[in-house]
């Protein structure tokens, strides 16, 4: 029988590995506490995780993931943050059912509210484009997928869009973006006929158990963040930071995977020191004075 005393060392000698990584973070309530007969480890990895930060359903997958690598390893490592893949129960290499794959640098990856915009940055030579068109006329809809997909034509951008998967099936498009929550309400079925199109599937995710749920429909590649504050959409979740986006990096190492998330030109070294091969870029185009001559300067950063 372990005791309360032993599990609250554990937990703080977790707390205490990061050092100064999850500072920021204010600690959040602990999920509905361990059964008593629960692991110890488990336990600990919960409350320590909660104390760092991480909101409960996050904490949940890391303290599951921590007692696997315990079991795993026969020994408990405060200093080892859990980044084997098989510990979070994700789908084993190679895919059985993956979708349709992407390069593994997806480099520079704008994100663009129409297909003008689409255009330009595409013969700007902006490797992969993304439209996020939003509208309620599904007609304009169409006609702006439509239009996009023409405007990459004769160029080596690769292009996203995202929500509308069936128009951008229809239309020819390389690839779709889905939130998390637009890929939670497909079916079975739905995902399927997708997966079936061939065409490529990106999808957003925003900590530990969201990447985990991405995991289970094999898409072609992950996007992680926000990494930094973003006044884009309201997120559901704080910023993620650069810690984090390492240690999500290391564990999603088998996919390719998309920084996003309030990242300008001056954060883009320490963004690709965590190992992601591209970064999503909104403002950072789209407001510059000079869009052309911004996407040069970030995408030279993508390689220095």
């Amino acid at each position: 029988m372990t005791s309360t005393s032993s599990v609250h060392a554990m937990a703080q000698a977790i707390v205490a590995a990061p050092g100064a990584d999850f500072a920021d973070f204010p600690a959040q309530p602990a999920p509905a506490p361990a059964p008593a007969h629960a692991d110890p480890v488990y336990q600990a990895a919960l409350a320590a995780c909660s104390q760092l930060g991480f909101i409960a359903h996050d904490a949940e997958s890391v303290a599951q993931a921590w007692q696997k690598q315990t079991t795993r390893t026969g020994a408990f490592d405060a200093a080892h943050w859990p980044d084997e893949p098989a510990d979070f129960d994700m789908q084993p290499m190679p895919h059985v059912q993956p979708f349709a794959a992407c390069p593994k640098q997806l480099g520079l990856y704008a994100v663009l509210p129409d297909a003008e915009w689409v255009g330009r940055m595409a013969r700007a030579g902006v490797p992969t484009v993304q439209l996020r068109f939003k509208s309620d006329d599904a007609q304009a809809v169409e006609a702006e997928v439509r239009a996009a997909v023409e405007a990459v034509r004769g160029t080596d951008a690769q292009l996203y869009i995202n929500d509308h998967w069936r128009v951008a099936i229809a239309a020819g498009a390389y690839g779709v973006h889905l939130g998390q929550e637009d890929l939670d309400a497909l079916s079975a079925e739905e995902i399927h006929t997708l997966r079936a199109s061939g065409v490529r599937l990106g999808v957003s995710t925003h900590g530990y158990a969201e990447m985990l749920r991405a995991d289970k429909v094999q898409p072609s590649y992950i996007a992680m963040g926000a990494v930094f504050p973003t006044t884009l959409k309201k997120m559901a979740t704080v910023p993620q930071g650069v810690a984090r986006l390492e240690r999500y990096a290391r564990l999603m190492r088998n996919y390719p995977q998309v920084a996003i998330g309030g990242i300008a030109l001056e954060q883009f070294p320490q963004i690709l020191a965590t190992g992601v091969g591209s970064i999503a870029v909104v403002r950072a185009i789209v407001n510059a004075p000079a869009p052309e001559a911004a996407a040069a300067q970030l995408m030279q950063a993508m390689h220095s």
